[in-house]
């Protein structure tokens, strides 16, 4: 069957940025990891992958962003490697993968940008190798990769608990603009958690509200932003004072809220319409060092179309 797919035949998938709606973190597991519980939303900043099946053996990954590794530190390769084990092959000679990664979402930001390339991999993968695994398979995959990665494949929402890998979709309902402003530096995401854990003495249990949302399956754009709430948040503020800045420069500019996504160092603004959005970017853009970007919340959920040649692509 992989051999009838030949050697020409290239996929192209979107990856989007994510943003966590709700990020709290929870009791430490037994294996060191904590328990999350969070609503993560995608929204419309996205990387694009050009996917092929190689007569070459192994898995080789080009991307356009300057310094990107694109060996087995990628999780790209990795997720690659990953689906390529799992499915298994009979042919003496299996096949090989190439993938060309053009980037977008910043890195090491909270955006999930190397999560969500990860599961648009598998996505490609399980596409052109005719595997037909569902999400769930697909995600059993993925999971060991990094704690994002099921996400990306019940997005545009969902419901993530665990380590991430009990994953339910969600229905959000409405329609808003998200404006991501990145201070242009990473926050590593295990000092974050370090950071987390000196500064509090006690974990504070999920509320009422986010127990309704957790039985319901569905939450309005309006109570949502209600709910809105991250645990690093009061953590890293302290140490990072540009990210209490950007927050309050959201909400100057007609941010319904704001918050900071993942454990930094994007903080994104919701707004109810495109032209808000806009306007609140123009404002953000004028701090030297920040990347701005105006996008919807909401994409559509991965999956592939027939991929031509990849082009280079300018953001801003």
């Amino acid at each position: 069957m992989v051999g009838a797919m030949g050697s020409e035949r290239t996929v192209r998938i979107n990856a989007p940025a994510k943003v966590n709606l709700v990020l709290r973190v929870l009791d430490r597991r037994p294996d060191g990891y904590h328990n999350l519980w969070s609503v993560m939303q995608t929204v419309g900043l996205e990387d694009e992958l050009y996917v092929r099946l190689s007569a070459r053996p192994g898995v080789r990954l080009q991307c356009d962003e300057a310094g990107m590794p694109t060996d087995g530190r990628n999780l790209v390769v990795r997720a690659a490697t990953a689906v390529m084990t799992r499915a298994g092959h009979a042919e003496s000679r299996p096949p090989g993968v190439e993938i060309h990664l053009i980037k977008r979402i910043p890195v090491s930001a909270g955006l999930g940008g190397g999560s969500s390339d990860a599961a648009a991999t598998i996505v490609a993968l399980n596409a052109l190798l005719g595997l037909g695994w569902s999400r769930e398979a697909m995600g059993s995959v993925g999971a060991p990769l990094g704690s994002d990665v099921p996400f990306f494949l019940f997005s545009p929402s969902a419901l993530v608990r665990g380590r991430g890998e009990d994953v339910t979709a969600l229905a959000v309902t409405g329609t808003r603009w998200i404006v991501l402003v990145n201070p242009g530096f990473p926050i590593e995401t295990r000092w974050a958690y370090e950071q987390l854990s000196a500064g509090r003495t006690a974990v504070q249990p999920l509320s009422e509200a986010l127990h309704r949302i957790d039985r319901g399956g569905v939450v309005s754009w309006e109570q949502a932003v209600g709910l809105m709430e991250n645990d690093f948040e009061a953590a890293l503020v302290p140490t990072h004072g540009v990210l209490g800045k950007i927050k309050q420069q959201l909400l100057t500019a007609g941010a319904e809220a704001a918050l900071l996504s993942g454990s930094g160092a994007t903080v994104f603004g919701v707004f109810r319409d495109q032209t808000a959005a806009v306007r609140a970017q123009q404002a953000c853009s004028r701090t030297e060092g920040w990347r701005v970007f105006a996008v919807p919340a909401g994409t559509a959920p991965l999956s592939c179309e027939a991929g031509g040649t990849p082009h280079p692509t300018s953001v801003g």
